[in-house]
Formats: structure tokens, C-alpha cells, sequence
């Protein structure tokens, strides 16, 4: 291993870590994707989880300015092939290997500066518009990563990612409504008064990401083994997020943070171990 692969090795860790300690359910799905997918896997989750960490957590700094920064570092290491930040080097590698388009990458960074911007009222455009950028294109980058160069494959199972990702940041909506509508004076939601959030309107909600599930999962069944359980593991931890915020009130949504316990998703991790081992999945 000459000292380039031991950078690029090094960044790929830095990429590792940053799933790991932000979020323990993700990582551990991680684990069940063959070995020549899980690094790019982590590779991707860190450049978006950067990204977001800059609009959502860094309160007490520019954000605009960082996220300019941010991006002008990630086109240069994209043109120069190479950074000293090692989350965008783990990113560009996986870009490039890859073959993720540029148009996903560009609306992914387009959604996080939308968070930026004066909009705090989504209508149904900007709602559609914030949704495929933010997470639908993050599907993509990842089913780029799963068909591994197979066009056709990628094409027939678009729909599906997009659905599935859709279905994600949905419940995310959701689950941070507290933290969006009396923190930070967003609502995603379109046509919706959280100042008066009804039942009616939570259910209707409801049936529009059951709807993107159901889409979803038709396409979990048709992944490539080698990512195919991993996918379904987040399937499986965003559901029973999903039946916790169907049980939860729309006035506690407002108060709270809705999550599924570490007990929880440690069980449903060992009954998908246990399922992949017996080859019930």
C-alpha cells in the first residue's frame, strides 16, 4: 500500500466514524452490505451528513458562509482529485468510481442551501422540490453505488429509491416537528396550521408515506443481494418509527421527539441477522 492509498484509506475511516457516531441505527444496517459496498455507503453518508450538520447545528456561526465554503472545497476536490478534507476525498473517490451524476450531487446541495434561504413556508412545489434534493437524490447516489455500473438495473429501480427516500425524510418531518416549527419556525408540511395540528391533517400525512412505503418496497425485494438486507434494515427501523408516530398525538408532535429505542432497533438488528443466517430473507 503505497502512501495515496493509505490517505484515501484513512479518509474512508473518517467517513466510517462519522456514520457511526451519528447515527448508531444507520451503522449498524451498514454492517449488512457486502464489503465492496459499505465504504461507499459510508462515504456518502458523510458528505450529506456534513451538509446537514451545517444548516441544522451550527447555530452559533454563518451557516451560508460555511456552506459556500463547504461546496467551493467540494468542487475543487472534485476538479483536482483530491482534498485534505477527508470526508469530501471519500466522497469524490466514490463520485468517480461510481459514476454518480453531478445533477444529484447539485440538487442535493441546492435543497441544503433552500434551508438556508427565506423559505419557511413550503408550498406543495417547494415541498417537492426540497424533498427529491434533500433525499431522494441520496437514494440514487446509493442505488449507483448497489447496481454498480448496470444502467438498466439503475433505471428500472429509480422510482423505487426516490420512493423510499422520500418515505425517510417524510417521517423525519415528522419525528423533528418540535424542533422545526418552535425552534427553528419551519414547516415543511404544505397547507398544514401547526399552529392548529389536527388529527385529520397527521393522518393525511400518514397515508401519503404509507403510500411512498408501499412503492418502496417492491423495489427492496428487487435490489442485488449484496445490498438488498441493509436496505431492508432501514426499511425496518424507519416502519416501527413510522407506528410510533401513527400512535402519538398531533399535540405531542409538537412537544417531542418521537425515536424507537436502542432496545428496540438492537432486536430488530438481531432478527435480520438471524433471518439472513437462516435465508428467510
Amino acid at each position: 500500500m503505497n502512501n495515496l492509498e493509505i490517505f484515501n484509506k484513512v479518509c474512508g475511516q473518517s467517513s466510517k466514524l462519522v456514520t457511526e457516531k451519528y447515527s448508531t441505527s444507520f451503522s449498524r444496517a451498514s454492517t449488512l452490505f457486502q464489503p465492496e459496498i459499505r465504504q461507499h455507503i459510508y462515504n456518502i453518508y458523510g458528505f450529506v451528513r456534513f451538509a446537514d450538520e451545517i444548516v441544522d447545528t451550527f447555530h452559533d456561526y454563518d451557516k451560508a458562509n460555511l456552506m459556500e465554503e463547504f461546496e467551493q472545497s467540494y468542487r475543487s476536490a472534485l476538479q483536482n482529485g483530491i482534498s485534505l478534507n477527508p470526508i469530501l476525498q471519500s466522497f469524490c473517490l466514490t463520485q468517480k468510481e461510481k459514476n454518480i451524476p453531478q445533477h444529484l450531487v447539485d440538487a442535493f446541495l441546492h435543497s441544503m442551501k433552500m434551508d438556508l434561504g427565506d423559505i419557511k413556508n413550503f408550498n406543495d412545489e417547494k415541498y417537492n422540490e426540497y424533498i427529491y434534493g434533500s433525499a431522494e437524490v441520496v437514494g440514487l447516489m446509493c442505488l449507483k453505488v448497489f447496481v454498480n455500473g448496470d444502467v438498466e438495473e439503475y433505471n428500472r429501480l429509480k422510482p423505487y429509491a426516490q420512493s423510499l427516500g422520500a418515505a425517510f425524510q417524510k417521517i423525519n418531518f415528522l419525528r423533528d416537528i418540535s424542533a422545526d416549527y418552535n425552534d427553528l419556525n419551519r414547516m415543511y408540511f404544505p397547507n398544514v396550521d401547526f399552529s392548529k395540528f389536527s388529527s385529520q391533517a397527521k393522518q393525511e400525512i400518514e397515508a401519503d408515506i404509507a403510500k411512498d412505503f408501499a412503492h418502496a418496497f417492491i423495489g427492496i425485494k428487487m435490489l442485488p443481494i449484496s445490498s438488498r438486507i441493509a436496505v431492508f434494515m432501514a426499511y425496518k427501523y424507519y416502519i416501527n418509527l413510522f407506528k410510533k408516530i401513527r400512535k402519538t398525538k398531533p399535540e405531542l408532535l409538537l412537544t417531542k421527539r418521537i425515536r424507537v429505542s436502542n432496545a428496540r432497533k438492537i432486536y430488530l438488528f438481531g432478527e435480520m441477522v438471524l433471518n439472513k443466517n437462516l435465508k428467510l430473507v
